[in-house]
């Protein structure tokens, strides 16, 4: 049960991860980003983003899906991305 506990862990903590290199790419950027261009620029390049599923939310992306039971939303006040549990885990 351990492995499956620190194999879930290491999913969320490349969510946080994915999560902060976007929230650095703003900061660095010093200016609003799109969602295409974060998508573009940090999502697709880090080989974790399930496009296809990240698509299906039409032209109003506010999630984004990963290719694990998580992923990340984009919180509008806080201009910045969290994240969500969208898939099963088994412990």
């Amino acid at each position: 049960m351990t492995d499956k506990v620190d194999f879930y862990m290491e999913l969320v903590e490349q969510a946080w991860d994915l999560s902060d290199k976007a929230r650095e790419y703003v900061k660095q950027s010093n200016r609003d980003i799109s969602v295409n261009e974060m998508i573009e620029k940090i999502f697709v390049p880090s080989g974790m983003l399930d496009l296809e599923k990240t698509r299906q939310q039409g032209s109003e992306i506010t999630k984004i899906f990963l290719n694990s039971p998580y992923g990340l939303q984009y919180r509008p006040d806080f201009k910045d991305w969290i994240p969500f549990r969208h898939g099963p885990v088994d412990i």
